[in-house]
C-alpha cells in the first residue's frame, strides 16, 4: 500500500497568517478586553510547498472553508488564552489534511446470504398470510 504525503502545519507555518480578535467565547470580562479567538489564513493557491494536486484536492474537498480568492480560513475562540486558540487552530488545520489526503475506501459489493433470502421472503409470507385473515368472507 502507497504510503500518503500527508503535509503538515509546522512545515507550511511560513505560510501561514494568524490574527486575533476579540471572541465570544468564555472568559467574563476577560473576553471584552483580550484579544483571545484566533483565525488562521493559508493561501492554498499561492503555496510553494504544495504540489498541484494537492492544491487541487484541498480546494474540491474543503471548498466550503476556502474563500474566492483560494484562501483556507479557520477560526477558534473556545479556551480563553490566544495560545490555546492558535495550538486548536494548527491541530484542525491538521485534522482537515490528514481527512482531505486520505483516500476513502472502495466499497466490495456483498451479496445477501441464501439464509437472510430466505428469512425475508417467509416474513413476507407470513405477513400476507396475517393481512388475508383480516379480510371478509366474500
Amino acid at each position: 500500500m502507497d504510503k500518503i504525503n500527508i503535509p503538515q502545519a509546522s512545515a507550511l507555518f511560513n505560510e501561514l497568517a494568524f490574527t486575533t480578535s476579540r471572541s465570544s467565547g468564555p472568559g467574563g470580562q476577560n473576553v471584552n478586553k483580550v484579544n483571545s479567538k484566533v483565525t488562521l489564513k493559508f493561501d492554498v493557491v499561492h503555496s510553494l510547498l504544495l504540489t498541484g494536486n494537492e492544491k487541487l484536492l484541498i480546494l474540491q474537498k474543503l471548498r466550503t472553508k476556502i474563500t474566492k480568492d483560494g484562501v483556507l480560513i479557520i477560526t477558534s475562540q473556545d479556551k480563553r488564552s490566544q495560545l490555546e486558540n492558535k495550538d486548536e487552530v494548527i491541530l484542525k488545520l491538521n485534522q482537515l489534511f490528514v481527512k482531505t489526503f486520505t483516500p476513502k475506501k472502495k466499497r466490495k459489493a456483498t451479496k445477501p446470504s441464501k439464509a437472510a433470502a430466505r428469512k425475508r421472503i417467509g416474513d413476507k409470507k407470513q405477513h400476507s398470510e396475517k393481512k388475508q385473515w383480516r379480510q371478509k368472507p366474500e
